[in-house]
């Protein structure tokens, strides 16, 4: 488990539309750095070292899984995306965006490339005042006083002004939901995304135990003969495991997230079953339906039968090789009927045909900024 590192940032501007700039900072530190937890007051300065437009300064607190280094890396990658251009003389000057670490857990760092606490941060009422807002109690790892103490020493007589513009903190996953069921067919990466949700966000996860089911193989080499023995197994497994789970809160998770959702056990059932058969389960799916914790926000995958079928020989379960394509587009039908039919769930269809948000930062984030904007 990776781990969750808190870090106090600077940020500055005084070129264009300053609080768009700095707005645009903050969404863009939330979706490749972390969870943006506070925000200070914007504070108006006289540029600082050099004569020019004044600057708007905030801090801002951020918990990442980035080590220093890493940050560093990420952040000059953020200001160059926001169009910060690379400094032409060794003075200070106009710019668009900067962004400082001032702080990063407990930690003193001197290295050619970093140092943290940041050198000249004790010096600037522009990063104090505001760093002192939102961190008035934290220790200075090396002047060993909190940061307010040391606010109020600092030999800056520069005038700063609080501006009355209110910028907006971004809205995590957590903040929205409190349980988020993420669905697909065989193959779609429903698991993967899961726990991928559930590192970068702090939840708790509930995984299919389909591992632990003893028909399963069986099914695949005598469908007609293990149908229903799988199908009564799997709902009667499904409704345990969120049953419990979903009925234990963990005071050290946000949210809950799982990789399935009771009612595939209906889609599934509809392709596999005879119509004496899917109707008896069907009774007892109703009793128990009635009694499971629907989730705020339901998740469909959308992947192409040749997509599915490419995941399904790659990661090799043996009795997975023998799925057809007319089976998975049967169960992907079975899917859209539900989805189109379905009103009391919010629905939240991504296709991800095209994406590989397991190695590509960019098309993990297309889905994370999918979820929090539905």
């Amino acid at each position: 488990m990776q781990t969750q590192n808190i870090t106090y940032l600077s940020l500055g501007t005084n070129q264009g539309d300053k609080a768009k700039n700095l707005q645009n900072a903050i969404n863009q530190i939330d979706k490749k750095v972390g969870n943006v937890l506070q925000i200070s007051s914007i504070y108006k300065t006289a540029s600082w070292g050099f004569n020019s437009d004044d600057f708007y300064n905030i801090c801002i607190k951020a918990v990442t899984k980035l080590d220093a280094y890493k940050l560093l890396e990420t952040l000059l990658i953020i200001e160059k995306d926001l169009g910060r251009q690379q400094k032409t003389k060794e003075e200070y000057e106009d710019r668009i965006i900067d962004i400082d670490i001032l702080l990063f857990n407990n930690d003193v760092i001197l290295s050619k490339d970093l140092i943290i606490p940041h050198a000249k941060m004790l010096a600037r009422r522009f990063v104090m005042i505001p760093l002192a807002e939102i961190a008035p109690s934290i220790i200075h790892p090396i002047a060993k006083e909190q940061i307010t103490n040391s606010a109020k020493k600092c030999n800056d007589n520069s005038e700063i002004q609080s501006i009355d513009i209110k910028l907006l903190q971004p809205v995590s996953i957590s903040d929205k939901y409190n349980y988020i069921a993420i669905e697909g067919n065989i193959g779609a990466g429903k698991t993967s995304l899961t726990k991928k949700l559930s590192e970068d966000f702090n939840a708790k996860i509930i995984l299919e135990r389909f591992a632990e089911n003893a028909f399963l193989p069986k099914f695949y080499n005598d469908k007609e003969r293990f149908a229903f023995p799988l199908e009564m197994s799997f709902l009667a497994d499904r409704y345990q495991q969120l049953t419990d789970d979903l009925g234990q809160f963990d005071l050290f998770k946000s949210f809950i997230i799982s990789d399935y959702y009771i009612f595939k056990s209906l889609i599934f059932a509809q392709v596999t079953l005879q119509k004496d058969e899917y109707l008896l389960l069907r009774k007892i799916f109703n009793i128990m339906y009635k009694e499971i914790t629907k989730p705020d926000l339901y998740i469909y995958l959308y992947q192409n039968t040749e997509r599915l079928l490419e995941n399904i020989k790659t990661r090799g379960r043996s009795y997975e090789q023998r799925i057809t394509s007319s089976y998975l587009k049967k169960i992907q039908e079975g899917y859209q009927g539900f989805i189109k039919t379905e009103e009391n769930l919010k629905i939240l269809l991504i296709d991800v045909s095209e994406k590989d948000f397991i190695k590509k930062n960019e098309d993990y984030h297309y889905i994370v900024d999918k979820i929090k904007c539905f």
